[in-house]
Formats: C-alpha cells, structure tokens, sequence
C-alpha cells in the first residue's frame, strides 16, 4: 500500500516518515508540489496513484495569519480541498490534519469530536474551512485534530518548537515566564504520527478524530515539567495578558475523544511522558 505524505518535511510529516517501516511511503515536500496549486497536487497524485494522501501541510504562524488571511486560506482552506480532489481523482482516501484552534475554550472541558466548533481567529477559521471542504470533496476524509505539538523536527514555518524555546531560556541564564491561564493538550508527534498510522493499517471510517496525549495542562505546567525534567527551576507564571497578541486564542484549547476507544484504540500515554520521551529523543535526558 503506497502513502503519500504532503508536507514530509515539517514537524508531523518528519516523524510520519520515521515511524513507517514496512510501508511504501512518498514524502513530498513544497518543491514537489506547493498544495495551493491544484495542477500541482493533482499531477504529483497521479504520478504515484497512492492508496491514502496525507496532508500534513499547513500555515500555522497564528498572528501572521491575521495579517495574511489569502495566504491562510490558500494553504490551510483551499490546499486541503486541493489534496482531498486529487485523492478522490485516483480512488485514494485522504487524511488531513486540524487543530484545537476550531474550538472557542468557553467549555472548561476537553473537547470531543462532537463538540459545535466556533473558532476565534483566522488560523481556526481557515483550518475548519479546510475540513468542511476536504469532506465535501473526499466524504469518507479522515481529519485528524492535533493540539499543541511538539517534535524533534521542529515546526518549519515557527523554527522550532515550544520545549526548545523555553530550554534554550533556561540553560542561557534568562527570565523565564510563561502563561499560566491557557490549558492545552500538549501532544509528542511522535505518538501522534503512530496513532495516524494505526488509522490508515485499520482502514478507519471517515470523520473527525481527536488525537492527544491525555491530559489537560497550562502552558506554564508544560515548560515547568520540561525544565524539572532537565533539572532546571521552574519558570514564573505570568498571565496571557502580560503578552498582548493581534489575535483571540481560546483559553481551554484541551482536546479529548469518544471516537477512538469505540473502534478498539487504547490511549496514548500521557503528556508527561510523552514530555519524558521526547527530551531522551532530542539528548536533553537520559532514560
């Protein structure tokens, strides 16, 4: 069974094509087909005639999305429908991924598959525009939502990932502070990329997934685990206000799921182990 991976370079693409062995796999990246030209993607799907397209590709700079809503829409929107049409094309299923973005944080509660979505800023906006038109297009599409990842690839388009940032504070001797009053589902793309795997092997029925590690945690919580984990003090907790921003975010952003366990999926292990695990991959720790 050939997969073909669409943004194989980014932080999620870089651990799907490392946790795939026995599968035939074509990474793609932008130089093979930029996503928003649909000629593009639709002559590189039927050079491989895949059975599955995955697309991990996305623009993800949130504050910049505010500022270039065309450029967001063009990747985020118009890109998924883009891979969803060029699947279908060759009788290929897709599997597109979305965010903790789509949803508003008014619930105080991990949110689940069934949840109504309202997103807050153009980044939510654009990425639940490109579920709704990728199951238009594909309707047997698997979207998988992911929330807060972190990955030894780091995010292309951010430079990095959030753990690094605060580490490379922290081990320079600067001021760390971190907000304490957004909650997320930090998840290890590692993990992330298996569990899409296991989707794929099992033939999964269309829709909305939530995929996470478990557990609800501030961002402050997060980097005060990473940097205890490394021996390090503990950043300060400082409110999101102190850090004004172009954009609305969600104050609860956890993610949770009641479609998985259903169709026989066991959890994935929990954040702080996931943390745990990804500073052994990255050298920060040893075992």
């Amino acid at each position: 069974m050939k997969i073909l991976i669409l943004g194989a370079d980014g932080q999620l693409g870089t651990d799907l094509v490392k946790t795939n062995p026995g599968r035939d796999v074509v990474g793609a990246v932008l130089a093979d087909a930029d996503v928003t030209d649909a000629g593009a993607v639709r002559t590189l799907v039927e050079k491989h005639r895949p059975a599955w397209v995955v697309n991990t590709t996305a623009f993800t700079r949130t504050e910049d999305c505010e500022e270039k809503p065309e450029l967001a829409f063009a990747v985020n929107a118009f890109g998924a429908r883009n891979a969803a049409t060029a699947a279908r094309g060759v009788g290929a299923r897709l599997l597109t991924i979305g965010t903790d973005f789509v949803f508003d944080g008014e619930k105080g509660a991990p949110y689940v598959e069934s949840d109504p979505v309202r997103p807050l800023n153009v980044y939510g906006i654009s990425k639940y525009a490109g579920e709704r038109l990728a199951q238009v297009e594909a309707p047997d599409a698997v979207v998988a939502r992911g929330a807060s990842l972190f990955g030894a690839a780091g995010a292309l388009g951010k430079g990095g990932n959030f753990v690094e940032s605060i580490l490379k504070k922290a081990k320079a001797g600067e001021d760390v502070s971190v907000v304490n009053d957004i909650v997320v589902s930090p998840t290890y793309t590692r993990d992330m990329a298996a569990r899409l795997w296991e989707l794929i092997d099992r033939n999964a029925p269309g829709g909305v997934y939530h995929i996470v590690n478990p557990g609800a945690c501030s961002w402050w919580e997060f980097a005060a685990e990473a940097l205890r984990l490394v021996g390090l003090p503990a950043p300060k907790p400082v409110p999101s206000s102190a850090y004004p921003s172009k954009i609305k975010r969600p104050k609860y952003a956890a993610l949770g799921s009641e479609r998985l366990k259903p169709l026989g999926f066991a959890p994935l292990r929990s954040w702080r182990d996931a943390l745990k695990a990804y500073l052994v991959e990255k050298g920060h720790i040893v075992r």
